[in-house]
């Protein structure tokens, strides 16, 4: 069971970031490489959770976001067509002295069924240069969204 640990450096505060982490609207792409339009559901949401269906290229998972500590918000994988067990991702957010903030995003993998198991073990090995070019990629837009 892979756990990926990624840090990322930006110019948006806590709740930029977090702003952009829970708009659950169309093109939410544009945010989340790994999250297409098509495959976006919301069950349900309140002013600190949402529960949400996401996902692309065939692999999918229902999560349940916690914002309720700015500084630290959780996506629980609820169900998935790969993912069970302890996966999920925690997002933790540090405030610098310089006025950027670190984004440290910890995702865990625990394969349910062969696909997943298999992807689990992509993931180990290439995790960090896969998931740690998508969060670059959101961080940028994170911080274009909000110039």
């Amino acid at each position: 069971m892979p756990t990926i640990t990624l840090t990322q450096q930006t110019t948006a505060t806590p709740e930029q970031f977090v702003a952009g982490l829970t708009d659950f609207g169309p093109g939410r792409a544009e945010l989340f490489p790994n999250s297409a339009d098509d495959f976006l559901q919301v069950h349900d949401q309140g002013d600190t959770f949402a529960d949400v269906t996401e996902g692309s290229g065939g692999i999918w998972e229902r999560l349940h976001y916690d914002w309720s500590d700015l500084s630290h918000v959780v996506l629980r994988t609820v169900d998935s067509n790969v993912w069970g067990g302890r996966s999920g991702h925690t997002y933790t957010f540090s405030k610098q002295a310089d006025g950027t903030t670190i984004v440290r995003a910890e995702v865990v993998r625990e394969g349910k069924n062969f696909k997943g198991r298999l992807l689990g073990l992509s993931l180990g090995l290439l995790g960090q240069k896969v998931l740690g070019g998508a969060l670059a990629k959101t961080v940028k837009a994170v911080e274009a969204r909000v110039r």
